[in-house]
């Protein structure tokens, strides 16, 4: 029998489904914090790269960053912590103003 049994004995203990209006009913909370995650190491192929002339710091990609990886910074611009990002794309894609592009590491390593 699967693992899942243990979690879920049956549909009616099952936790609710949590359905938001908007994303301004979304609690401002990452999924995970980066102190309590694991660093990414080399294997990340692509990372996130701002455009902070297009920024309208509206946040969405702090609040859908399954990682916790982005935080604000002093400037109001929020900001990726690179050593524990895995590079999946969701604050690229969730971004309104379309101000955050995945450029390949080896395009970043060889701009240094």
């Amino acid at each position: 029998m699967g693992d899942w049994k243990n979690i879920c004995k049956d549909k009616d203990t099952r936790p609710q489904e949590q359905n938001y209006k908007s994303w301004k009913e979304l609690p401002p909370i990452p999924i995970c914090f980066p102190a309590h995650a694991s660093k990414t190491g080399s294997w990340r192929t692509v990372r996130p790269v701002h455009d902070f002339e297009k920024c309208t710091k509206c946040g969405f990609c702090y609040l859908y960053c399954p990682e916790g990886t982005i935080q604000v910074g002093e400037d109001g611009y929020y900001h990726v912590d690179y050593k524990y990002c895995k590079g999946c794309g969701v604050c690229a894609n969730q971004c309104p103003v379309k101000c955050i592009s995945m450029v390949r590491e080896s395009d970043v390593q060889e701009e240094k």
